[in-house]
């Protein structure tokens, strides 16, 4: 049961005034958590049902409320649709909210509610590649000192942050939340609900250009992340390293920190141990970073410059950095018979380029003299690594008119690493596949290379059997796409024959 002592997340006053609206129904007015999805309604929720362009919540009202809904959210023209007995229920038991837009009521409700909040230290995080790394990376190192609340799983969305900050409570000291977008203006808004006053841009890359239409808008866009800043206590961070640059850091309001190797000097002796991950010195401190790749070691730069400016002690940070767990479908290495790299729930142009060069012919050995890491993450004194690459590469999705030429220079580029072998997969993927093939012949080179351009259950499982047919031991099985394309129903079986427990 709750405790209805804590009193409503938003009172009666304070909802209303937020998103504008005018209420009907039950005199008890109470809500504990908000969902937007009937699905996940609990007692005493706030339902909000979306508008979409091929289905309308409201329809689900009803149900929401016969779950136990006690707050609904509904515009007078979708409401005078439905049916008068469910009307009529509804009424009876729940308030309902008339707003112009339920959408824009739930940001205008989230906003109001974070208000609520002024002491809480609010991070955003936004980038092309990374939100979600990142995040758990801060996290893992600001919550050595800060009791933290942040975004559950990539919860990013113009929803999804919305419904993420509900879960802000008085305990709460620091708040670290994504913003992902899929349309023009979403950072913007969503920047207006959380007022963060630190955010981080990963970096400015293709994903969404297909919505957006270059890279220069997505930078734009991105940087609407810092709209918030109202005064010099206000600090964005920024990768040194990336062409928008000079443009992401001239902002209005606050300062912007550009962080990177060469700008962070207490960051020193760094050495990439392949796919071991990244160790370091830190004020002194030695330090093991455990996700591979130099993309992931400057996400956890980006976090390094926030926790200094937010005075996180060194010690503190070490010990976050360590205790980093990679995330289900992020650069996942698994290691059995041969080692399985899980990397399928993003793609866009530059992560699967900085994946194909990190895994490729080189990118898994270690940088130091006399020493190489095997596939498996050994290191072998006085050898090179011997075992075969095999790439499994879905289609990436949202690319536009852009997605075509994409996928042929990631075909090229593919196996210009030289793998044992490359599959790939989706209709996107047959241009990455032609353009691998000429390649090929135009350099003499004896990959095999596979298209499979359906992502059905059957088309799956036969380029499974036949990555099976080709894999040895010790060899390392790359397999990345967009989420889409589901291709952990591939990883899951090439872990079960390696002997790989998940």
């Amino acid at each position: 049961m709750i405790d209805k002592s804590i009193g409503s997340l938003l009172s009666e006053e304070e909802l209303l005034s937020a998103v504008k609206g005018n209420r009907i129904g039950k005199k008890d007015f109470f809500f504990s958590s908000v969902a937007t999805d009937s699905r996940n309604v609990k007692t005493d929720s706030l339902f909000v049902p979306l508008v979409g362009e091929s289905q309308d919540g409201h329809i689900y009202i009803r149900s929401a409320v016969e779950k136990g809904a006690s707050v609904v959210f509904a515009v007078k023209d979708n409401w005078e649709k439905l049916l008068a007995e469910d009307k009529e229920y509804v009424e009876k038991n729940a308030c309902v909210v008339f707003v112009k837009n339920t959408l824009y009521a739930l940001q205008d409700a989230a906003a109001a509610y974070v208000r609520k909040f002024p002491g809480l230290i609010k991070i955003g995080i936004t980038g092309s590649n990374g939100k979600t790394t990142t995040k758990e990376i801060a996290v893992a190192v600001l919550s050595q000192k800060y009791n933290v609340v942040a975004t559950e799983g990539n919860f990013n969305s113009e929803t999804g942050l919305p419904l993420s900050v509900f879960n802000i409570r008085k305990e709460h000291e620091v708040g670290i939340f994504e913003m992902g977008m899929n349309r023009r203006n979403e950072i913007g808004e969503l920047a207006s609900v959380l007022c963060p006053s630190f955010a981080i841009i990963t970096n400015i890359g293709t994903a969404h250009i297909g919505i957006l239409g270059s890279k220069d808008n997505i930078a734009e866009e991105k940087k609407k992340i810092f709209s918030q800043f109202k005064d010099k206590s206000c600090v964005g961070f920024v990768p040194a390293s990336d062409e928008y640059a000079s443009f992401l850091s001239d902002v209005p309001a606050g300062t912007v920190r550009r962080f990177g190797v060469a700008e962070q000097k207490n960051v020193t002796k760094v050495h990439f141990d392949g796919i071991e991950g990244t160790s370091f010195e830190y004020c002194g401190l030695n330090i093991k970073f455990p996700l591979p790749g130099e993309y992931n070691f400057a996400n956890m730069l980006a976090v390094v410059a926030l926790a200094e400016t937010l005075s996180v002690p060194a010690d503190d940070i070490r010990k976050g950095i360590e205790s980093v767990k990679p995330l289900f479908g992020r650069s996942r290495v698994l290691r059995g018979k041969f080692t399985v790299v899980q990397d399928c729930y993003n793609a866009n142009a530059e992560s699967m380029a900085e994946s194909l060069r990190f895994y490729g012919s080189n990118g898994t050995q270690a940088e130091s003299s006399g020493t190489s890491s095997s596939c498996a993450g050994e290191t072998v004194a006085g050898e090179d690594a011997a075992c075969n690459k095999i790439f499994v590469l879905g289609d990436m999705l949202e690319l536009g008119d852009s997605s075509a030429e994409i996928h042929r220079k990631t075909g090229e580029l593919a196996v210009s690493e030289k793998p044992y072998a490359v599959f790939f997969i989706g209709q996107e993927m047959v241009h990455a596949y032609n353009a691998a093939n000429a390649y090929c012949k135009a350099h003499c080179m004896e990959t095999k290379v596979l298209s499979e351009p359906h992502t059905d259950d059957a088309a799956v499982q036969k380029v499974t059997e036949k990555i099976l047919e080709l894999v040895s031991e010790g060899d390392l099985v790359l397999v990345k796409g967009s989420r889409g394309l589901r291709l952990e129903r591939i990883a899951s079986v090439l872990c079960e024959k390696a002997g790989v427990v998940v």
